[in-house]
């Protein structure tokens, strides 16, 4: 494995980042941090528990998820497409680095990134709410395993998208709705049938039901069900991005 590849791509990705620190990080946290005052401190303070937590503390893992979701897309997304856009995809393509060096590269900066966000806006939670983690480790798995998947997932939007326009639709139209509709802000035991059974085919809801098992060790879904259908979702991305790289699509024309 050529790692010194990988660390070239990883490193470019983590330098843009760095030029771009208002856009990538503070942005994201500043705008959570709005979600904290209003819902947590201002609404939550006037509202009862759910399911034994706090209103304020009870939404946390959702926005922690909301942000999660639409960087680890937005920054894999980006990364994959500027390079087609500016033409050097080119030059990394006929570099001595293979498909499996150049996703790693990509997807690895692009989930670090959103690691590094998630864990600053949870610092940043703990001003405005007070909070707990039962389950610490696997609050962490879960936080670095959707941000993998999803920068995987990004990493296809990246590839598919034409032009600017494009690498917005996705993150805009369907995952930021699905998260709001998939339990971040109520549990989705509140929801009268048949709405409730049919909140269980929107997948970001066995993300956030399995993020806030970790820290309050309650659920809309069981934890092996909300970790399996995480693991299906993963393999799938990589099967795309297989069969992408299989096949030269959107890449090499």
């Amino acid at each position: 494995m050529n790692i010194y590849g990988i660390r070239a791509i990883y490193y470019f990705e983590m330098a843009r980042t760095m030029r771009t620190l208002m856009q990538s990080i503070v942005s994201p946290v500043l705008s959570t941090s709005l979600y904290f005052i209003v819902f947590g401190t201002a609404i939550g303070s006037r509202m009862g528990t759910i399911d034994g937590v706090g209103y304020g503390a009870f939404i946390i893992p959702g926005l922690v998820m909301l942000a999660l979701l639409s960087q680890s897309i937005s920054n894999a997304s980006f990364g994959i497409f500027f390079p087609k856009f500016s033409g050097t995809i080119y030059e990394v393509l006929s570099a001595p680095v293979s498909p499996l060096e150049i996703v790693l590269g990509y997807v690895g900066a692009a989930a670090t990134k959103s690691v590094v966000l998630g864990i600053l806006i949870l610092i940043t939670a703990r001003v405005f709410v007070d909070y707990s983690i039962e389950h610490p480790v696997w609050m962490m798995a879960f936080l670095i395993l959707t941000s993998i998947t999803f920068s995987l997932f990004g990493f296809i939007i990246g590839i598919w998208a034409d032009d600017f326009q494009k690498l917005q639709v996705i993150p805009l139209m369907v995952i930021t709705p699905l998260t709001f509709l998939g339990g971040a802000f109520y549990s989705i035991s509140m929801l009268p049938e048949p709405w409730q059974t049919l909140t269980l085919f929107n997948p970001v809801v066995y993300l956030i039901s399995g993020f806030r098992w970790a820290f309050y060790g309650v659920a809309d879904v069981n934890i092996a069900v909300s970790l399996g259908m995480t693991m299906v979702f993963l393999l799938t991305c990589m099967a795309a991005i297989w069969w992408i790289f299989r096949t030269g699509y959107r890449i090499r024309t």
